[in-house]
């Protein structure tokens, strides 16, 4: 197993953005000096917690302060903004960061940025579709650009200037692109099939109960045999909030008491998941009403929290839960407490992952 590091913060409404944003900056910096393969991280345009509004424009903020861990959008939210604005802005950012890059992308979650951007009562899963085939063939053809979509056209036929190179995108460093990596935030996700068919890799998301995460591998399978390729199970990550500390009490504390961040961020999302209609993801049984998907019961059902020991006897359980997969993705909360977040972070990597891994070998 491999560690990787997975962020849409979720910071208290009052905390100052520019320590919230060096914050984030310092967590990224952190798992590269542990040796974490990867890390990625969201964006939203209308949320005053969580207040990364462009992932792609963070992450270029890490290029200098990281030497190799690969970076990645987690995710552009694809009918936010015009495809060839797309196109350009990931090549570029892909050579900024000589190719240790990923291309995560979403039809985006939040129903705010939806409407702020005119597309709340828009199909924007055909949006999401139609935007990345638009990215991927102004990627693979030549200028002046002749594409037509529902949504979007993109053409530069009547101002290019081939002679001065007007009227041309650039194409992304890794050939034929960087790797497309898609968040999967819905029990037995029908996405997969098609995603994995067209060769993309998953994420499946850290606010999901053990059993619909296990419920996703199948669904990469059946679209890894469309594609005409293997499913392996190195290619899929898996993100899960997590918290180790060096005592026990210390743990549960932060994790589940009061003041936690990780009570904060629960209760932030199981908010938005309930108004928008999508309170299953909490459910064992989905008969159960709204009313009884609890804070608490989130808490106890998604957060693994513990001594080294216990942590890692607490993954291995959800390894059980879940099968084998590649990565494991540390989900990022707020740093209420700088040493303790930090501490985490670091006794994951250099005490957590071996431990499990002798186990798995």
């Amino acid at each position: 197993m491999k560690l990787g590091f997975f962020t849409m913060p979720i910071h208290p409404l009052d905390k100052d953005w520019r320590s919230c944003l060096r914050e984030d900056r310092e967590a990224f910096i952190l798992a590269d000096a542990l040796g974490f393969v990867e890390g990625c991280v969201g964006e939203h345009a209308t949320d005053k917690a969580e207040n990364i509004t462009s992932c792609a424009l963070f992450i270029a903020t890490l290029v200098e302060a990281t030497k190799n861990v690969r970076l990645g959008t987690g995710t552009v939210n694809m009918p936010n903004s015009h495809p060839a604005a797309v196109a350009s802005q990931i090549a570029m950012l892909d050579h900024l960061l000589d190719g240790r890059f990923n291309f995560g992308i979403s039809p985006g979650g939040l129903l705010s940025d939806a409407e702020i951007f005119g597309t709340l009562d828009q199909d924007r899963t055909a949006m999401f579709v139609e935007a990345i085939d638009l990215v991927l063939d102004i990627w693979k053809s030549e200028p002046p650009y002749k594409l037509k979509g529902e949504h979007w056209t993109i053409t530069t036929e009547r101002t290019m200037i081939p002679e001065i190179g007007q009227g041309y995108v650039g194409k992304p460093l890794q050939q034929p692109h960087p790797p497309i990596i898609v968040t999967a935030v819905a029990p037995f996700s029908k996405g997969l099939i098609s995603a994995a068919a067209r060769g993309w890799e998953p994420i499946s998301a850290n606010f999901l109960l053990p059993q619909w995460v296990a419920s996703h591998w199948p669904k990469y399978v059946e679209g890894c045999e469309q594609g005409g390729r293997a499913a392996d199970p190195q290619n899929w990550r898996v993100a899960k909030s997590i918290f180790v500390a060096d005592d026990l009490n210390t743990a549960k504390e932060y994790a589940l008491g009061p003041d936690s961040p990780y009570r904060y961020y629960y209760k932030q999302i199981v908010t938005k998941m309930k108004k928008s209609g999508r309170a299953n993801l909490f459910k064992s049984d989905q008969s159960m009403s709204d009313g009884e998907v609890t804070l608490d019961s989130v808490l106890d059902d998604l957060v693994i929290w513990g001594t080294p020991d216990k942590v890692a006897d607490d993954i291995l359980a959800f390894r059980e839960t879940t099968g084998d997969f590649g990565t494991l993705l540390y989900a990022g909360k707020d740093w209420a407490d700088r040493e303790l977040s930090r501490r985490s972070m670091i006794l994951l990597a250099e005490s957590v992952l071996p431990t499990v891994n002798a186990a798995i070998r």
